[in-house]
């Protein structure tokens, strides 16, 4: 589990998020909703260390983050962030073995049955033909998909997912959603950022909103995610949503 408790950040002196609370759990896929510039990823950035906390504490199984090295706590999250630059065009096979050999030695080489790993997490995403291409060669698309098998190859018990699908195609989209609601069943928590309802409502057994940095909703996605829960969260107009019938949308999903 991971904990968190009164968690509050700050982008120099303006704060992004105050007093957050909540909790991940093992076995739930849960996807974060929210307009642009609401925190997210700052907050998703913040429960990986990578952006300083200002108040509040994590807790990641049982131990405080800032308690956790580096190479261990490699072992505890992998992460896929929205946006990627790699200078140098190493073999997309090799940026998933950095996830292979996340927490290793940085001297380790890594064994035969590490690069069958790595091979097999390009397959699980149905990208195993581009195992030997430069990753700089990739298109956005492809190159987000290689960063989510890098995270399946790490191997984690909790996966942080900034908005995975973004430059996919509609096709790949799906695919992935599959993939990451399986990945739940071998009891993974999956916590995602994303701009898409109808995702959330595909996959996800918990729904939390975030709204002008603090969160608002936190519960099923058939409970959350209601036209008058979009109307409010992203500043529409409720009649703009009328055709967004959302108890029928995830009764049809579920049947």
């Amino acid at each position: 589990m991971i904990n968190v408790v009164g968690l509050s950040a700050k982008q120099n002196d303006t704060v992004v998020f105050d007093g957050i609370h909540f909790q991940l759990n093992q076995g739930d896929v849960i996807s974060l909703l929210g307009p642009n510039g609401c925190g997210k990823t700052t907050l998703m950035r913040t429960l990986l260390g990578l952006h300083p906390r200002h108040q509040g504490q994590v807790d990641i199984q049982g131990q405080r983050l800032e308690s956790i090295s580096a190479k261990k706590l490699a072992k505890k999250i992998s992460y896929v962030p929205q946006y990627h630059r790699l200078a140098f065009g190493y073999a997309v096979v090799d940026i998933v073995l950095m996830g292979v050999m996340a927490g290793h030695s940085e001297w380790a080489l890594p064994s035969e049955k590490q690069r069958d790993k790595a091979l097999a997490a390009l397959e699980a995403v149905n990208i195993l033909h581009l195992s030997q291409r430069p990753y700089t060669e990739l298109s956005g698309g492809q190159r987000q998909l290689v960063l989510i098998a890098r995270a399946l190859a790490q191997d984690t018990p909790y996966i942080f997912l900034d908005e995975p699908t973004n430059g996919l195609d509609y096709g790949n989209q799906i695919k992935l959603l599959e993939k990451i609601k399986a990945l739940s069943n071998n009891q993974r928590c999956i916590l995602m950022t994303t701009h898409h309802p109808e995702h959330a409502l595909m996959i996800s057994n918990r729904v939390i909103t975030m709204q002008n940095g603090a969160l608002v909703e936190d519960g099923t996605p058939e409970k959350v995610i209601t036209p008058h829960t979009l109307a409010s969260l992203y500043d529409l107009n409720p009649s703009q949503l009328k055709r967004f019938k959302c108890s029928e949308y995830a009764t049809e999903l579920a049947s």
